[in-house]
């Protein structure tokens, strides 16, 4: 069985100069705060070994994502596109972009997409000037996104903002609401604001889920699995956080949750290939 891991973030390029590789300790402590273990290959910052625990843990592809960010730094679009060509078959890669000039952010997306890129991320949170999720400086940036058919992930859980009204899932819902054929991911899956996200999620049919490393081991992990099981079981998406969990420590733990065996190759593959708009 295939499997995408639907965040990952591999030991190259600008990756290294984000905190979760630049901040080892940081990174570490929070690896064992879910109960994991950190991965060497992370702390030895081996794209050899990274490759050898996918392959052990047989996660084909890794979906990489841009970043533009104030807090956290940034990924530029040529990076990720470097990763994915420098590494045939093994990534997907999905761009960012600046906000802050309608025009500009336009013309990001149409060169991100030249370059290969497959959807565009966007951590309002986070920017230089934090913006909720739905501001309305964004809107273009959706509404562009929806009439291109281009799939759009939003970082809005776990320290995504200044503070945790960034995360809040009602900025999510008027989002979702207002662009109803877009196709919406959230990374972090808006925890801890777990009931609230699934609630939009089940109102909203074109809404994902992706809790990735705050799916390991933390309060509200058994909503998410109830829903993974139900509803959202062709809207969950797999996803380790690499590096903060290891590839193959995060897959062996996710194969013993109880999940209904039928729909792993769905949570696991199949709806990250469905958002991507590669199936």
């Amino acid at each position: 069985m295939p499997i995408i891991d639907f965040r990952l973030r591999p030991p190259l390029k600008g990756f290294l100069n984000m905190i979760m590789y630049a901040g080892a300790d940081r990174r570490d402590r929070i690896t064992r705060q879910h109960g994991m273990e950190p991965a060497p290959s992370a702390q030895q910052k081996s794209m050899a070994m990274l490759l050898e625990d996918m392959d052990a843990a047989g996660v084909t592809t890794g979906v990489v994502m841009g970043r533009f960010s104030g807090v956290y730094g940034s990924v530029s679009n040529q990076d990720v596109a470097d990763i994915v060509k420098a590494y045939p078959g093994r990534f997907i890669g999905i761009g960012s972009l600046d906000p802050s000039n309608r025009r500009k952010a336009i013309q990001q997306i149409d060169e991100a997409l030249a370059l290969g890129l497959k959807g565009i991320n966007l951590e309002p949170g986070a920017y230089p000037l934090p913006l909720y999720a739905d501001d309305r400086r964004l809107y273009p940036i959706y509404a562009y996104c929806e009439d291109k058919g281009i799939p759009v992930t939003v970082m809005a859980g776990g320290s995504a903002g200044p503070d945790l009204s960034y995360t809040y899932p009602v900025h999510i819902d008027r989002v979702a609401a207002d662009f109803p054929n877009l196709r919406l991911a959230i990374s972090h899956g808006a925890w801890p604001w777990v009931q609230e996200i699934l609630h939009v999620a089940f109102r909203r049919p074109n809404l994902y889920i992706s809790p990735d490393q705050y799916l390991c081991n933390m309060p509200g992990m058994n909503d998410y699995l109830i829903a993974a099981n139900g509803f959202l079981s062709d809207r969950f998406l797999y996803a380790s956080s690499y590096p903060f969990i290891s590839v193959g420590g995060y897959a062996d733990w996710f194969r013993k949750l109880p999940l209904k065996p039928e729909l792993l190759d769905r949570i696991m593959y199949r709806n990250a290939a469905q958002f991507l708009g590669i199936a």
